[in-house]
C-alpha cells in the first residue's frame, strides 16, 4: 500500500484511556499522531467487589474508533494482570475484577507456601504481587467456583478488547508474561504450577507473539501489538543502546532494562525484580513501583474537599515547599487502595517520626521526592543484579510531563534523565502495528522514527550531599 497509512491505537491505562490516530508517510519517513478521544477509566464497586466498568470502556473504544474515521488497522493495549472470563459461546460471564480488589489479600503467601518461593520464581520470573493473575485465579476458584467452572476462555484485558473488535481469542505474549503463570525461558504456560494449584491451562487462549495480525473486520485489521502497556511504552524508547534503564511512569512506575535472557536467581527474587517479555522478544527486567497513583488519588481527595488543583498548580506548590523533609515508602500497603491519600501520607510520616506534611504543596513534594528516592534504590538493585552501569534513565509516559519529577529523579539518581515521549505507550502500539503490516522493517526502525517525531528533554543529574543524605535516611527507613 502506498501513500499515507492510518492506524488507530487504543491505549487504556488504569485511570484513563485514549484513542490515538496515527498517519505514517513511508516516502517522507514521517509519523504524526492525533488524539481523537480521551476518557476516564473509573472502576465500580458491585456487591462488595471492585470491578472495571466494562460497558463504559467498550463504549469509549467504539466512540474513539468512530471519531477516528478511516484507518487500516487497530490494536488495544492495557495495564497488566487483569482478565475477562467468557463462556463456551464466547459471552462475557461477569465484569472483570479490578486488581485493587481485596480478594487476593494473602493469596500470594499461601501459594508461595505451597509451591516454594524460589521454585515459583524460577518457573515464572515475576515479582510476587498479590494482584498477579495467578493469585487472582486462585482467589476466583476459591470464592466463586461456579464462575471458574463456567469459564471456557480466559482473555487478558487487551486480548478481550481486540476480540470485541474482530480479532480471534489469543493470549498475546507480553501481557501473558505479567501473569505469574508463564515460563520466561520456554515462553509457554507453566503447567506444573497451574496443575499444582488446580488451575486448568486449557482455559487460556493460544499464545501469540507481539505484532500478530489476529483478525479483520470491515477491512480493518486487528493487531495484537504488545498487549501490556509497559511493553508498548518500552517499544517507543528512542534509543538502541543497551546500557540504559527505562522508567515508564504513569499510574504505576515500571523501572527496568532490556536483557537477552531472564535472571531467575534468589538474589533477583529478593530484590523484587521481574522478568517480562518485550515486544522485540527481549526480556524486560523490571520492578513495579507505585507511581503517579499517589498524586492522582491525592488530587481526587482535594477535589472532593472542594479544591480542584491542576497538575501544574500542584507542581508550583511543590516547588515552594521546603525540600527533603519527609519521605514515604511508595510501595507500602497503606497506599494501595483508593481513598484519602493525603491523610494516609500524614499518618505514615507521623508514625515514622518525621515532620508531617500538611499543605497540598508539602504532600506533593513528599510524593515526588519519595518516588525519586525509590527509583534510585531500584536502579541500584538492577545494577547489582545485571552488572550494568547505566549511562542514562529514559523516563517515558505521563511522568515525562512533570519537570519536577524529572529534575528530582536526575538529581537523586545522579544520572541523566531523558524525558519523553509522553505518549510512549500509544506510539509503541503504533510502531508495532507498522511492523506487523510490513510498513517498517523492525522495532529499531520504529524507535528511530519516534525519535525524529517526538520532543525529548534531557535533565542532567546534579549530585548533592542533601540528596545523598536523604537517600541514606530513606534506605534506613525501609529496614
Amino acid at each position: 500500500m502506498s501513500g499515507v497509512r492510518k492506524l488507530l491505537a487504543i491505549d487504556l491505562g488504569a485511570s484513563s484511556g485514549r484513542a490515538i490516530l496515527a498517519a505514517y508517510d513511508g516516502a517522507a519517513g514521517t509519523l504524526s499522531t492525533e488524539e481523537v478521544h480521551r476518557f476516564e477509566n473509573v472502576p465500580v464497586e458491585k456487591d462488595g467487589t471492585l470491578r472495571w466498568d466494562i460497558d463504559a470502556l467498550t463504549a469509549n473504544i467504539r466512540e474513539g474508533a468512530a471519531k477516528a474515521g478511516a484507518f487500516e488497522s487497530v490494536s488495544v493495549d492495557t495495564w497488566g494482570v487483569d482478565f475477562a472470563l467468557s463462556d463456551a459461546e464466547g459471552r462475557l460471564i461477569e465484569a472483570p475484577v479490578h486488581y485493587r480488589d481485596r480478594r487476593t489479600e494473602g493469596v500470594a503467601a499461601q501459594v508461595i507456601e505451597k509451591i516454594g518461593a524460589e521454585t515459583l520464581y524460577r518457573r515464572t520470573g515475576n515479582q510476587f504481587l498479590d494482584l498477579n493473575t495467578l493469585f487472582q485465579l486462585v482467589a476466583l476458584k476459591r470464592d466463586a467456583p461456579e464462575v471458574y467452572e463456567k469459564t471456557a476462555t480466559i482473555l487478558f484485558m487487551p486480548d478481550f478488547f481486540n476480540y470485541t473488535l474482530g480479532g480471534r481469542p489469543v493470549s498475546e505474549l507480553t501481557i501473558s508474561s505479567t501473569s505469574q503463570a508463564l515460563n520466561p525461558l520456554t515462553r509457554r504456560w507453566d503447567t506444573e504450577t497451574l496443575s499444582a494449584l488446580g488451575l486448568d491451562v486449557g482455559k487460556f487462549a493460544p499464545l501469540v507473539p507481539s505484532g500478530t495480525v489476529i483478525g479483520e473486520r470491515n477491512g480493518v485489521r486487528v493487531v495484537a501489538a504488545a498487549g501490556h502497556d509497559t511493553q508498548c511504552a518500552v517499544a517507543a524508547i528512542p534509543t538502541d543502546r543497551t546500557d540504559v534503564a527505562f522508567l515508564s511512569c504513569g499510574t504505576w512506575s515500571v523501572l527496568g532494562t532490556e536483557l537477552d535472557e531472564p535472571i531467575l536467581t534468589r538474589e533477583s527474587l529478593d530484590a523484587s525484580l521481574s522478568n517480562e517479555i518485550g515486544a522485540n522478544g527481549k526480556i524486560n527486567y523490571l520492578q513495579n513501583i507505585i507511581g503517579l497513583w499517589l498524586i492522582q488519588e491525592s488530587r481526587r481527595e482535594w477535589r472532593r474537599r472542594g479544591t480542584n488543583y491542576t497538575y501544574g498548580e500542584l507542581e508550583k506548590l511543590a516547588g515552594e515547599a521546603a525540600p527533603l523533609r519527609s519521605f514515604i515508602d511508595p510501595d507500602a500497603p497503606a497506599f494501595n487502595a483508593p481513598g484519602d491519600m493525603p491523610d494516609r501520607i500524614r499518618a505514615y510520616c507521623r508514625t515514622t517520626g518525621q515532620p508531617v506534611p500538611e499543605t497540598a504543596g508539602e504532600i506533593t513534594r513528599c510524593i515526588y521526592e519519595s518516588l525519586a528516592l525509590r527509583y534510585r534504590l531500584g536502579l541500584e538493585r538492577m545494577s547489582a543484579a545485571t552488572g550494568k552501569t547505566f549511562a542514562a534513565l529514559h523516563l517515558i509516559g505521563g511522568g515525562a510531563q512533570s519537570a519536577t519529577l524529572c529534575r528530582f529523579t536526575a538529581d537523586c539518581c545522579e544520572l541523566p534523565v531523558v524525558a519523553g515521549p509522553v505518549e510512549a505507550t500509544a506510539l509503541g502500539n503504533i510502531v508495532i502495528q507498522l511492523t506487523a503490516l510490513g510498513a517498517v522493517p523492525n522495532l529499531n526502525a520504529g524507535r528511530a522514527l519516534i525519535g525524529k517525531a517526538e520532543k525529548i528533554v534531557r535533565y542532567e543529574g546534579r549530585p548533592s550531599e542533601d540528596w545523598r543524605d536523604a537517600y541514606r535516611k530513606f534506605k534506613r527507613s525501609l529496614k
